[in-house]
């Protein structure tokens, strides 16, 4: 009843629930422990998020959370549409400071999981863009950090939009990940 599919960073994956639809409209389950289970992914989510951007170009990341409260984060679109990113923070991979990304959107009805050890940002990519997401361990304020969306040795392609994109203070002053406190 889902499709699950790699991307090319250990454990980050694209998850599609299939939809039923009818001239009414669609249903579907974003979350089902047992089939999710099927499937290989076994989590625990104990909190739900909800982030809402008014434009286009808000950029929010990259962010994560550190041992022993780093989270799993199972994240949908279901208004508008995002350039979603994800970046290996784990030093001992061998893909640590590689990027991946998957535009996800309420259209597509598409999502992506995003294992501990990486992390994680977005772009909206129209306005109105609400987010739903799913995390494994509640949010932690002495184990939070960023890394900058635009540190050059990461180099992350974001799409191209009109004007720059928004950012809170706390992105624009993250440190560069030669700099960052990450993940052994």
């Amino acid at each position: 009843m889902l499709e699950v599919r790699a991307l090319d960073l250990e454990g980050v994956l694209e998850i599609v629930p299939k939809r039923h639809g009818d001239a009414r409209g669609y249903f579907c389950e974003t979350w089902n422990a047992e089939r999710f289970a099927q499937a290989g992914i076994d989590l625990t989510f104990v909190q739900d998020n909800h982030s809402y951007s008014a434009a286009a170009g808000v950029l929010r990341g990259l962010h994560y959370q550190l041992p022993p409260r780093a989270q799993d984060k199972l994240l949908r679109v279901v208004r508008g549409g995002v350039f979603d990113v994800v970046v290996d923070i784990r030093r001992s991979s061998p893909t640590f400071g590689r990027w991946s990304a998957l535009e996800v959107s309420a259209e597509r009805g598409n999502q992506i999981l995003v294992p501990k050890g990486y992390a994680h940002g977005f772009v909206t990519l129209v306005p109105d863009t609400e987010i739903l997401y799913k995390v494994t361990d509640t949010y932690s304020p002495e184990h939070d950090r960023s890394i900058r969306f635009d540190d050059p040795a990461i180099g992350i392609a974001w799409p191209s939009l009109a004007g720059d994109f928004q950012l809170s203070d706390k992105d624009r002053k993250a440190p560069l990940l030669s700099e960052a406190e990450v993940f052994a």
